[in-house]
């Protein structure tokens, strides 16, 4: 089984007072590794990484690699349109202890197909940790084009794909152009997670895994032993869970969940706002139902 597999949480970033609380992250990483999440993505869109300092986004990657090593992998969000910030926060990573990269794609800048290739080649280069591929063409605006994740996943660390698409045909047409045995499959949506491994996928990089890990780590077992009908039962039992987490701009539904559940306070950066009065009492409706709280 590859290192990064099953239920990874895209990780919030606590906040206080308009810092980072550090004390609620080492609470958050260990609360994770209790409730059976397998790797935890820090630093990424969900962890609020455009409005990190790099001060704060190499301490964040530093808490939770230092709360997780030997227990659980440490896949680190270090991307950026920039490639050369791109190599600075990855080297930086390694540094902190991160056992992985997630790196997006050129957003803003709209690069070609060419200039995607480009950019991960030069990051890749530059690097020595394993790379996953982020397409997220809703945030990114680009896309990468399965021809051209083939081309990039011929680079020798790039490890896997992180798939926000939607687009459940993508994997299948992804593994008839990339033969490399020990390349991963993770969905980036919840949603969809499910289809995407009967497609292939071996995982999901999770928003809903900050609030139900134990929930979303079944899900991704019962699939990981073809217990689709299983599967299926318990993620039409999330679905609703799932949308409210986007409902609003993410991460703040996150945030407020994770506040009924004492992990954190509900403070997100701007431009992101607090979640509505209405917002807030279906989540909380949802999460009894669930008995999460």
């Amino acid at each position: 089984m590859h290192k990064f597999h099953g239920s990874l949480v895209a990780l919030i970033t606590p906040f206080k007072d308009g810092r980072l609380d550090e004390d609620a992250l080492a609470k958050m990483v260990q609360w994770h590794i209790d409730n059976g999440t397998d790797a935890i993505v820090p630093a990424g869109t969900t962890g609020e990484c455009p409005t990190l300092t790099h001060e704060e986004h190499i301490r964040v990657i530093e808490i939770v690699s230092s709360v997780a090593k030997g227990k659980i992998p440490v896949m680190a969000g270090a991307g950026s349109n920039n490639p050369v910030e791109a190599i600075y926060l990855s080297q930086a990573a390694q540094k902190a202890g991160a056992d992985g990269l997630l790196h997006i794609a050129g957003y803003y800048n709209r690069p070609n197909q060419e200039g995607l290739y480009a950019h991960f080649k030069m990051v890749h280069d530059e690097t020595s940790l394993p790379i996953f591929v982020y397409n997220i063409p809703g945030r990114a605006v680009v896309n990468i084009l399965p021809e051209t994740l083939a081309r990039i996943a011929e680079l020798p660390r790039i490890a896997g794909i992180k798939d926000a698409t939607g687009n459940l045909e993508r994997p299948w047409i992804e593994r008839q152009l990339i033969k490399k045995d020990d390349f991963t499959w993770l969905s980036g949506e919840d949603s969809t997670s499910v289809s995407y491994n009967v497609a292939g996928g071996s995982g999901v990089i999770s928003v809903t895994a900050n609030i139900a890990p134990r929930l979303v780590s079944k899900v991704q077992a019962l699939c990981e032993a073809n217990e689709w009908v299983k599967a299926r039962e318990l993620q039409d039992k999330l679905m609703k869970l799932h949308k409210l987490m986007f409902k609003e701009p993410s991460p703040a539904p996150a945030k407020y969940a994770a506040s009924l559940l004492g992990l954190c306070t509900e403070e997100t950066r701007l431009p992101v706002l607090p979640i509505s009065e209405q917002l807030r009492l279906e989540i909380k409706t949802q999460m009894q139902e669930l008995e999460l709280i």
